[in-house]
């Protein structure tokens, strides 16, 4: 039998839906603006940019990597005003999966959920992981598990007390890492200039080897995967809506900004540690927080201690990760059960109007596949991560599709486009650009693996495992569920708010 969906009224701001038999049925609507600000902002900011960006540019040349973080830059850009348009429109917890559902087809907003949460759920143990092993830097002899499980539990209570508790630990999470980067950039112009840290640089690392761009083409796809992943998480801008107080006036205000902080968080960050650290120094390609690019300009800045309070930032950001990772797995979770797409008993809600039981289950989750980590070669942990990193991308062409069929069906319907609370420009421009950049990535991610004498079967079946995994959940639903594609005319546009 065909699925419905039906559209449930959300509360008001700072009210909670209760049950006749006392029991809570919506989430609590607390996030503020500042909140919906530094998540939309910090979402995007983490080892990423600390870490990955060193070897982004040692790969494919400062140049290169400009281009890669610049392109993939702007396609978030439109994807994100993609997103706030339906959200400003449609504010929901399940947000993607939901919209999929509505505008395409049950099937694929089913598929989108589950994608999403497990993308999540095992981005929390890799960050358990990464928890470890910044913590070993300053205890380098306690057990791992020590550090782990505290990183989990401190995860854990900031999302069980409240959406509140959430909200402004990502907001002073978010504090941390911008103002990092805000005194990065600025030392580090002043760095250029001979002002601070010795002589003048300059554009000379620009222009050394074999020029900005080192490797061609080629060495710049390479760089879009890392990118893409550096950019992972503005999206939970969308998941955040439905405990947003007034989110058609907040969701507009946080996306307007995306654009500026791209600019300024990643584009600078990327150009000023280019000018800096010649993409010949075998540094940039260390993992080692000692050899991050922001510690080597640090230390070249005269700060003392650059490594330790690196590694605290770093630390911060991964706690941020995580708190993050568990929040949105929890939401589509919840949602997911709320419309009968996972077991009913996930869709409960404590008094706070938290998802208590899809917190449970996804804490336990990200802890195996943490555990998992430890047997063996880590064989396991590593393709549940692998096939994670495909599930982001794949959440990305859902919004891209999602959106594409949600303006259509609006003016379809017969629907004034200025009605909309917040009105994505440039479509259809936006969407698309996404879709064909995603897909680019997507497909690209590991092309390496096909170039040569022979193809690398092990290494294209460990990148590209994400894909059919996706595929059979879509498929399998669809013959299950007998689910059809939504015709423009039927898609359900009823406001949730």
């Amino acid at each position: 039998m065909e699925e419905t969906y039906q559209s449930q009224k959300q509360p008001a701001a700072g009210t909670i839906a209760i049950s006749k038999t006392g029991e809570v049925t919506d989430l609590k609507r607390k996030l503020k603006s500042r909140h919906l600000t530094m998540i939309s902002l910090g979402g995007s900011i983490g080892t990423g940019l600390f870490l990955a960006s060193g070897g982004a540019i040692h790969s494919a040349g400062p140049g290169g990597a400009l281009l890669a973080y610049s392109l993939i830059g702007v396609m978030v850009f439109f994807l994100m005003t993609s997103l706030a348009e339906m959200a400003a429109y449609m504010p929901v917890a399940g947000t993607f999966s939901t919209y999929a559902t509505k505008f395409v087809d049950p099937s694929l907003g089913f598929a989108l959920g589950w994608n999403y949460w497990y993308n999540w759920a095992i981005t929390i143990a890799a960050e358990l992981s990464a928890a470890t092993i910044i913590m070993k830097f300053w205890f380098p002899h306690t057990p791992s598990i020590i550090w782990s499980a505290a990183c989990l539990v401190i995860m854990f209570l900031l999302n069980y007390l409240s959406v509140k508790g959430f909200g402004e630990a990502e907001y002073w999470f978010s504090i941390i890492k911008v103002v990092t980067v805000i005194a990065f950039i600025i030392m580090g112009g002043l760095m250029v200039f001979g002002i601070m840290g010795g002589k003048t640089i300059g554009f000379h690392n620009f222009t050394i080897s074999d020029g900005p761009i080192h490797g061609g083409f080629l060495a710049v796809l390479g760089i879009f995967m890392a990118a893409g992943f550096s950019f992972q998480g503005t999206e939970l801008l969308g998941v955040a809506a439905g405990e947003s107080e007034d989110p058609e006036k907040n969701i507009p205000h946080a996306v307007k900004q995306v654009f500026w902080r791209i600019l300024l968080f990643y584009v600078l960050a990327i150009f000023v540690i280019g000018l800096l650290i010649p993409f010949t120094d075998s540094k940039l390609t260390a993992s080692d927080i000692t050899m991050s690019p922001f510690t080597i300009v640090f230390q070249r800045a005269g700060i003392a201690f650059a490594a330790s309070v690196m590694n605290a930032i770093i630390l911060t950001a991964v706690l941020s990760a995580g708190n993050s990772g568990m929040y949105a797995s929890t939401r589509m979770l919840w949602d997911l059960a709320r419309n009968g797409k996972a077991p009913k008993f996930l869709g409960k809600l404590n008094k706070n109007g938290v998802p208590v039981n899809a917190l449970i289950v996804t804490s336990l989750v990200g802890t195996l596949a943490f555990l998992a980590s430890f047997f063996g070669d880590g064989a396991v942990y590593n393709w549940l991560l692998n096939a994670s990193g495909m599930s982001g991308f794949i959440a990305w062409l859902g919004i891209a599709i999602s959106h594409y069929r949600f303006r259509r069906a609006y003016v379809a319907q017969g629907k004034d486009l200025n009605d909309l609370p917040y009105k994505s420009k440039w479509f259809p421009f936006g969407p698309l650009f996404a879709f064909v950049v995603c897909t680019i990535v997507v497909l690209g991610q590991n092309y390496s693996a096909f170039i040569g004498d022979h193809i690398d079967w092990q290494g294209v079946l460990i990148s590209y495992i994400g894909l059919p995994i996706f595929f059979m959940v879509w498929l399998g639903y669809k013959f299950a569920k007998k689910t059809k594609f939504v015709a423009l005319k039927d898609c359900d546009l009823e406001r949730n708010h």
